[in-house]
């Protein structure tokens, strides 16, 4: 036992003395790595704050106006017809989203689909039919994670979060963002479970040029969303995108369906002498909502 111990202090002794004579050394050293740990938080905090600051930029585009209003060109692809019509564009902030279609020349209204928080409407004024149903009656909707702010969001080119009608400074937080992406676009990205939402956002004015939406599920199948922004235009202090086009594409209904639909608005006006509600016929025959989508692409 002693001459282990022997051994053992044979051994530590020249350690013992080197650490007495480098102690100096070490004091010294050690505030290098906590330095070099700083500096790397310190970098880690910039780059959060960065992108946190590019999120504002791009919340911080959304229009002050409450009421967006103009004639427009109206075009859909969908079940092999390629239609344009005139046709027209209400929105009332968190009260209606309404689009109008005209028969050309004549200008009588031939349909209109219609957002609310509470419902959406589908008016058919050929066949003297309509659809009014709450969000949970709608498939199409409510498989794919959309109520009417979300709705809301895309029509005003703004950032959103599913299942609120705002985005809260807080909330901000929540969004990642691709600061070193190669082009003239950061990514804003927000994914939880099924859903996923990209926001591709102009590096220098953090106007959001394409939004994806995509939603996954075993039972719902899939469904895609691109939603394009072009021809921006003022209002107020604020710009908003004139032409907007969109595609949808869904596995949530019984068979696949593919829709594309361009808006192209001739004006962009703030008028607010219109009435937020629309009065139905007792002429009209209601049916069923299940084909919603189907009717929107006969109107």
């Amino acid at each position: 036992m002693n001459r282990i111990y022997i051994k053992l202090m044979t051994l530590g002794l020249p350690l013992i003395l080197v650490s007495c004579g480098a102690k100096k050394n070490l004091v010294k050293d050690t505030p290098v790595v906590q330095k070099t740990v700083a500096k790397s938080d310190k970098k880690a905090d910039e780059v959060e704050l960065k992108k946190l600051s590019f999120v504002q930029k791009v919340s911080d585009n959304s229009v002050y106006a409450t009421n967006i209003v103009g004639d427009l060109r109206f075009n859909i692809k969908a079940g092999g017809k390629d239609i344009t019509v005139p046709g027209s564009l209400h929105m009332r902030k968190n009260q209606v989203i309404r689009i109008q279609l005209f028969i050309p020349l004549l200008g009588s209204e031939v349909g209109r689909l219609e957002f609310t928080p509470e419902y959406v409407l589908v008016i058919d004024r050929i066949h003297k039919e309509y659809i009014k149903a709450d969000y949970n009656q709608l498939d199409f909707l409510k498989d794919n994670g959309l109520n009417f702010y979300s709705l809301q969001s895309l029509f005003w080119n703004q950032l959103f979060l599913p299942g609120t009608d705002k985005v809260s400074e807080i909330a901000l937080r929540q969004f990642n963002v691709k600061l070193d992406e190669i082009g003239e676009n950061n990514p804003v990205s927000w994914k939880n479970n099924n859903m996923s939402f990209v926001w591709n956002a102009n590096k220098q004015s953090g106007l959001i040029g394409e939004t994806d939406v995509a939603y996954r599920s075993l039972q719902h199948g899939t469904s895609t969303l691109n939603w394009k922004y072009s021809n921006f235009t003022n209002v107020g202090v604020k710009m908003f995108p004139a032409k907007q086009n969109f595609k949808f594409t869904t596995t949530a209904t019984k068979q696949k369906q593919t829709a594309e639909v361009t808006l192209d608005m001739e004006e962009v006006t703030t008028k607010d002498n219109w009435d937020v509600n629309t009065t139905i016929s007792n002429k009209y025959k209601k049916i069923e909502a299940a084909d919603i989508l189907g009717k929107i692409m006969s109107l």
